[in-house]
């Protein structure tokens, strides 16, 4: 990874967390909680991947028709993150297959 690629993603977060920023209060509050969920349990590619921007599209777009965040997703924050990433592989199932191997066998 060279410097000038640290400094674009860099560029691209920033961008990213003013959009979060924009959001009226009560969607700025579920989103830091479905990050700070999907960093622990998400999809492995997810800091690279489309979910995070997909999930501030959908919630402009919920602002946009006036509707609260828990219209949108319901009463259940980490049911909602499930159920977005039920067929990614995430860092529980690397864990649990590192650990599943035969006792004195190391996961390379």
């Amino acid at each position: 990874m060279s410097i000038h690629d640290i400094i674009a993603g860099k560029k691209q977060w920033r961008t990213h967390m003013a959009r979060v920023k924009a959001l009226p209060p009560d969607y700025q509050i579920v989103y830091k909680e479905m990050q700070k969920y999907l960093f622990k349990v998400g999809p492995i590619g997810l800091p690279d991947g489309p979910l995070l921007p997909e999930i501030i599209d959908f919630f402009e777009g919920g602002v946009a028709a006036g509707k609260g965040v828990l219209e949108l997703i319901g009463n259940d924050v980490a049911a909602f993150c499930d159920d977005l990433v039920k067929d990614s592989r995430t860092y529980a199932d690397a864990y649990q297959e590192s650990i599943s191997g035969e006792p004195g066998t190391a996961a390379k």
